[in-house]
């Protein structure tokens, strides 16, 4: 993969490729005024939202020279904002750019390159943790993913949010095959995403946009992984046109559905996607294809750029510093429930131990079952079966297998369960035991989800995922009532994923 710079500067003047005329012509634009700058963004010369970001900084740092004056500047960095209003990087970039105005125009092109030297870093970062995350989540020794629009190194200064991922999946011999939609209306797929992926030497297909679903359908698809031009607090992402219908039909088929985004791209002051603005383009960009009609004269046009996705159809939203689950529910009132009807007992089972009392809990029927939903929803059918480790989790255990209609599996102390077993030596946070699992109790082909009614050193969760996989089996994460974060289980339990109801940090 090239590692060559999206945007460069150049002795006064901004350096790129035209994207508009890929992958048939390469176009070197150069830049030297906030006006052909506008008109290159308009027209998606340079587009993708952390590409903007760095254009944006460094078409601050072009009004700067050539300016002088603050003010002059600053109506160019607001013309700059403006020139794509759904995507956030864009004005993110302008604003940090601006921030260091009063210093010269010298420190204004420092920070519009220190962007672009922070997105090759924050990039790789997002993209490699969503590759680990997509192997935690498709057993497949090398996956089929379907990625729409253009998300590679073009969009971003030089690697890749979502495409990134799939370049480090490649890496690792993981990637079967790769589906691209064309991405109307100006094909960013077709030309941008299949050129890269050629480049690359990764297996690739094309598909058109209305295609996907029946991929989907079909079972040829793996996961799916996308970008993003902005992301709301609650979730909610906006990103290319025909993004929210892969997710609804994703979302229909039980497929993974990520998004690959940088931290930038969340908008702090946008609480939901119905506060995004949705560029809508020309109606040219649908009527004609290389300046040819395709339909008739006059005809009108809905051509919105973006398409906004529920937080609820997302799997995961996965940037440089975290993995989000967005569409899990809001468990704030059964955290309080769990705090309010449990209790803690001292110097129990032994003097020096703190026992945390989950029985009350169990004495609330509605709490109990919406424990076990939340539960559920969060993996979104991302298991086979329920693997509950006794004794208190068999309470738990029970419940969500009856939520998500799933076998229950128990894993027991030694010498309760008959036939052929496995069996396993653990640490507790109070002495030792030993669990045991019978042998055929997990297919192979099953991912289960280990629930328990408390995590604290998290030697029990991870004996029990230990018979989980020596029954050829794999974990699709760990469910429980309560975390209790001080004793370090969610590490000992890394990579899965721990979904804790209720987490005590004293």
């Amino acid at each position: 993969m090239s590692t060559e710079p999206t945007l460069a500067w150049d002795d006064g003047a901004i350096v790129t490729l035209d994207q508009t005329t890929l992958p048939h012509s390469r176009t070197v634009l150069r830049i030297t005024t906030v006006d052909d700058l506008i008109e290159a963004i308009a027209r998606l010369a340079i587009r993708g939202a952390p590409a903007l970001g760095i254009a944006g900084a460094l078409g601050v740092a072009l009004s700067a020279y050539r300016q002088g004056a603050e003010e002059p500047v600053r109506r160019d960095a607001a013309r700059l904002a403006a020139a794509r209003p759904t995507a956030v990087n864009l004005a993110w970039g302008v604003s940090r750019a601006l921030g260091r105005l009063a210093e010269g125009a010298d420190a204004v092109l420092a920070e519009a390159t220190a962007i672009a030297e922070e997105d090759g870093r924050v990039n790789r970062a997002a993209a490699r943790r969503a590759a680990d995350l997509l192997g935690e989540l498709c057993p497949r020794p090398q996956l089929r993913v379907l990625t729409h629009c253009h998300t590679g190194r073009l969009a971003t200064g030089g690697w890749g949010t979502a495409l990134g991922a799939v370049h480090h999946l490649a890496a690792h011999d993981r990637i079967e095959m790769v589906f691209a939609t064309e991405t109307r209306p100006l094909l960013q797929g077709a030309r941008l995403t299949v050129w890269e992926l050629r480049d690359a030497a990764i297996p690739h297909r094309l598909l058109v946009d209305s295609a996907a679903a029946s991929a989907l359908a079909a079972g040829m698809v793996d996961c799916v992984v996308v970008g993003a031009d902005r992301i709301a607090t609650n979730g909610d992402v906006a990103n290319k046109i025909g993004t929210y219908p892969l997710a609804v039909a994703a979302a229909r088929h039980r497929v993974p559905f990520l998004v690959v985004a940088p931290e930038s791209t969340i908008d702090q002051d946008t609480p939901s996607g119905t506060a995004i603005s949705i560029e809508q383009r020309s109606d040219a960009e649908v009527t004609a294809v290389a300046g040819v009609d395709i339909t008739c004269a006059g005809t009108p046009v809905f051509n919105p750029a973006f398409d906004i996705t529920p937080a609820k159809l997302i799997t995961a939203i996965v940037t440089e510093d975290r993995t989000w689950f967005p569409g899990d529910p809001d468990t704030a009132d059964l955290a309080d429930q769990i705090d309010r009807f449990s209790a803690l007992v001292e110097n129990f089972p032994r003097p020096g131990v703190r026992f945390r009392d989950l029985a009350g809990v169990y004495t609330q029927p509605r709490a109990l079952r919406d424990a076990a939903h939340a539960l559920v929803a969060s993996y979104r059918d991302d298991f086979s079966h329920v693997v509950a480790v006794e004794a208190r989790g068999f309470v738990l255990g029970t419940a969500v297998a009856l939520a998500a209609e799933k076998p229950l599996v128990l894993v027991r102390k030694a010498g309760k369960l008959p036939g052929t077993l496995r069996s396993v030596n653990y640490d507790l946070e109070y002495g030792q035991d030993v669990l045991e699992v019978q042998e055929s109790a997990v297919p192979p082909d099953g991912r289960a989800l280990v629930v328990d009614d408390v995590l604290a050193t998290g030697g029990t969760l991870s004996a029990a995922a230990k018979l989980v996989t020596e029954c050829g089996a794999s974990v699709a994460g760990f469910g429980v009532l309560l975390e209790l974060a001080g004793l370090g289980g969610a590490r000992r339990l890394h990579p899965h994923r721990v979904v804790a109801l209720r987490t005590d940090v004293s």
